[in-house]
Formats: structure tokens, sequence, C-alpha cells
């Protein structure tokens, strides 16, 4: 028996591995993989109690797969959610800068300004929520909080977060090299597997890099740690070299070389 590919079948093979490529890159480190592998561990039982006979076992088993089909809509709605805004950006398949409009001497300022006040609040233990905008929109976060459409600047920045200051409670959004508001109210992330030592702040930066592609610095009022919160993902402590690291390659990329780490 002969086996014939046609170029269309090498097409379709592609992107299959293209889109499962992109899938596990999406749910890996997050609580989905748990739920993958009891999914797979459930429909391994079930072939096992229909090999064997066990009708009773395997009709409750087949029952469950079929609600399981119903439920993962919901149970994956975060993943999904950032699948599809992934997908709506161009870095889902070319990786490009999200300030490539702004000029380099300003994006230059606004790393420098950025880690210069961090570690200053920081040593303070003056808590901060930072969210640096990208490719998605953020209106519906703005729009809690107060408008400012200040040129950023790193007095400003440290002011903002002085427990005096009427706009220190929660966050402070930056668009390209602007201060666009201040005093906004983020989404908590409804997880259950975060960390019981992460507070308000955290939860708040976890759950809006879930919802959106933004860059959360939080700053603990408790501690002085930095922290990351990233498509989903929360990095912590973060020292200044390697926050300064990181936002340059977001920011970017073609620019690190002129920084030495």
């Amino acid at each position: 028996m002969s086996i014939s590919f046609r170029f269309l079948d090498i097409v379709d093979i592609l992107v299959i591995a293209f889109l499962l490529y992109h899938i596990i890159l999406l749910i890996k480190d997050t609580p989905a993989v748990q739920l993958i592998k009891g999914l797979v561990i459930l429909f391994i039982s079930s072939f096992i109690a229909e090999q064997l006979g066990l009708r009773t076992i395997g009709w409750l088993l087949k029952g469950a797969m079929a609600m399981m089909v119903v439920a993962l809509p919901i149970i994956f709605q975060p993943e999904i959610r950032r699948g599809l805004l992934k997908m709506g950006r161009r870095s889902f398949f070319i990786n490009t800068s999200f300030l490539h409009r702004e000029d380099d001497k300003k994006i230059e300022q606004l790393i420098n300004g950025l880690v210069m006040v961090i570690p200053m609040l920081s040593a303070k233990r003056k808590g901060a929520l930072v969210v640096l905008e990208r490719e998605v929109g953020l209106k519906e976060i703005l729009e809690t909080g107060i408008i400012l459409n200040s040129e950023f600047s790193p007095e400003l920045l440290y002011s903002i977060f002085m427990p005096d200051s009427p706009l220190h409670d929660g966050a402070v959004i930056i668009r390209g090299n602007k201060i666009i508001a201040a005093n906004c109210i983020l989404p908590l992330s409804e997880r259950k597997d975060i960390n019981k030592s992460l507070g308000t702040r955290h939860r708040a930066a976890l759950g809006l890099s879930e919802q959106t592609d933004a860059l959360v610095v939080v700053v603990s009022e408790e501690t002085g740690n930095v922290s990351v919160a990233l498509d989903g993902k929360i990095t912590r402590p973060l020292e200044p070299q390697g926050l300064k690291k990181l936002l340059v390659h977001l920011y970017k990329p073609k620019i690190i070389s002129e920084y030495n780490f």
C-alpha cells in the first residue's frame, strides 16, 4: 500500500504543529497543566474500564468526560483569553517592540527613571503599582482612576506614591513616555494557587496581566520587594539590574547592546 502526501497535507501538519506549540507555551507553568493531566488520567481510566468490561465505571467516566467538554471553556477561561489576546497582537507571529514609534532617547529616559524610582520606593517600603501599557488598550482601567496625561518624570512618579498624596492608592498607568492616569483600580486574580504571602497589590497585578499584555511592577509595602507580573506570571523578588534588563528587552530589544549587564 502506497502512502502519498499532497502539499496541502504538509501545510496542514505544519499549521497544527505551530498551533500546538503556542498552546503549550501558553499553558506552561499554569494550573492548566495539572487540569490537562487530570483529563488524560480520566481518558486512560475510561479506556481501561472499557477493555476490562467494567460497564458501570466506564459509564460514569464517560459521563464525567462529557461534562468536562462543557466545563472546559469555563475552566480554561484565563488561558483562552490570553491566547486570543496574543493572537490579536502582531508579536504572536513576529517579535515587535510595543514602543516602536517612540524615540530611543525617550525610551532610555523612561527606563532609567523607572529603575531609579522603583528602588527608592522599595528602600522606603512605599507600596506601589506601576502599569506599563503595551498593545492591548487599558481604557476600562483608566476610567477607574484620575487622568493626568503628564510627561513621565521620576519625581512625579515618586510623589504619587507618597502616603500624603491623594493618588497613592491604586495603580499608575504609563503609556509611551507619559503617566496617563493614577489611582486606578485593577482586577484581582481569581486563581486559587497564588502564594498566600502575596497581598492585594500582587493579586491585582497578576489579575491585570492575566487579562491584558500589560507589564505591572509591584513594590511591596510590607517587605519592600519588587515584583513584575506579565502574561499571568509573577517574578519576585527582582533586583534593579534584573528590572532594567527586563524593561530594555520589552521596550526596545535593539538597544539591549547599549547596556552592560
